[in-house]
């Protein structure tokens, strides 16, 4: 028989001190979710997700992620200090599965579900992952790349990480689809600038002067994918066809600049908002699928007004 949980921290009228000097537990079900980062203006639209489900289901939700994607100790801190509120679900997105998996099996024994998002979990832990498929949507922006650059010459990758499934399977995505469809195109580098828009810049210069016939770059996340706008622009290469992945307002005035040829739109508002119904499902004890597909868009200058498109796209 399931027992709710609740957050003892939280501020409620409803919250009174009894005899004992220990105050009840607020009346709300509590769901942290612990993202990979708040910089990014994909993570706000995330939140957005998380705090509609949060108003429609009547439900006590926070969204917290580190300063950076590159901080795999400070989001491992936050996923700990929500554990310890005893929270009755949490959602996860993973910047490093492998160091946080002592947590998820504290999470497993206190009986209390883990829902993924975004980045998927090497676990069987988490009840359900909320998230992209990632490994297709990158084999689309490389089916994308191989016909806007005739099926032949050198491209690149600049991705986020390689420690996150999102980091993994974009990458795979794209450079598996490369190779089994398109034996002229050459991958000639892939480098992992953290989703840091100035590293990536560093990265892309770099890689043009290695390789100053170099035809394509994919950034698989926003803050690649800017970065590689940047990084070209900086080195006056008008011709290099860029493909990024994610939305926000810097890529979108790429797009319609002429500059990005365009991008992998995932539906940010959708995950947030899933990820709190599959969390709230768990609690109460009901049937979840193991993998929730949130989906994915291909956009571009020609369809980015597109009400469809327009409705997943964010700033």
């Amino acid at each position: 028989m399931f027992t709710r949980r609740t957050f003892l921290g939280a501020v409620s009228a409803t919250a009174v001190v009894a005899a004992t000097g220990v105050a009840k537990a607020a009346d709300k079900i509590y769901i942290p979710l612990i993202s990979k980062g708040f910089q990014h203006q994909f993570w706000q639209a995330v939140k957005a997700g998380a705090d509609k489900a949060a108003k429609e289901f009547d439900i006590q939700v926070t969204f917290e992620g580190p300063d950076t994607e590159a901080q795999v100790d400070k989001q491992i801190d936050m996923l700990s200090a929500a554990l310890a509120k005893h929270p009755a679900a949490i959602g996860f997105a993973a910047l490093d599965s492998k160091a946080a998996t002592p947590l998820l099996k504290k999470a497993q024994s206190e009986k209390i579900p883990v829902i993924a998002f975004d980045s998927g979990v090497d676990s069987d832990i988490p009840v359900t992952t909320c998230s992209t498929d990632n490994v297709a949507a990158a084999a689309l922006a490389a089916d994308k790349m191989a016909a806007l650059i005739g099926n032949e010459g050198k491209v690149a990758l600049v991705v986020h990480d390689q420690t996150s499934r999102t980091g993994i399977d974009r990458r795979d995505g794209f450079v598996k689809q490369i190779k089994a469809k398109y034996p002229k195109i050459e991958i000639v580098d892939i480098q992992y600038g953290a989703g840091d828009q100035l590293q990536s810049t560093e990265i892309t210069k770099s890689i043009i002067t290695a390789h100053p016939d170099i035809k394509g770059f994919f950034g698989a996340n926003e803050g690649s994918a800017i970065g590689v706008v940047n990084g070209v622009k900086e080195s006056k290469k008008s011709k290099i066809v860029i493909i990024g992945y994610d939305s926000g307002k810097a890529q979108k005035q790429a797009i319609m600049d002429g500059v990005m040829a365009g991008a992998i739109t995932q539906n940010p508002v959708g995950i947030g908002y899933e990820t709190v119904k599959a969390a709230l499902a768990a609690v109460k004890g009901q049937p979840v699928e193991k993998h929730i597909d949130t989906g994915f868009y291909w956009y571009d200058k020609s369809n980015i007004t597109d009400p469809k498109i327009a409705a997943v796209l964010y700033d």
